[in-house]
C-alpha cells in the first residue's frame, strides 16, 4: 500500500467517522471510521520507514573518495 492508499484509508475514515449520521444496526460506523484511520496512519508510518531505509544519501562534493584496489590470486 503506498502513500495515496494509506493517505485515502484516512480520509474514508474521518468521512465515516464525522461526517455520516447513518445509523446501522449490525455495524457501528464510527468503530469502523476510527479502525480505517488507524490502519491508514500505520500503513503511512510503515511506509515513509521503508523509503528513509531506500534513500541514499549522495557523498558530499568535499568528501574524500577512497579507491579500493582488490588484487586476487588464483590457484
Amino acid at each position: 500500500m503506498g502513500i495515496g492508499g494509506c493517505i485515502g484509508l484516512i480520509a474514508v475514515g474521518a468521512i465515516l467517522t464525522f461526517a455520516v449520521d447513518w445509523h446501522l444496526s449490525s455495524v457501528n460506523l464510527d468503530l469502523v471510521g476510527l479502525i480505517m484511520m488507524a490502519v491508514g496512519v500505520i500503513g503511512l508510518a510503515a511506509y515513509v520507514s521503508i523509503l528513509k531505509r531506500r534513500r541514499v544519501q549522495p557523498p558530499s562534493p568535499g568528501a574524500h573518495v577512497v579507491d579500493v584496489e582488490e588484487t586476487r590470486t588464483y590457484r
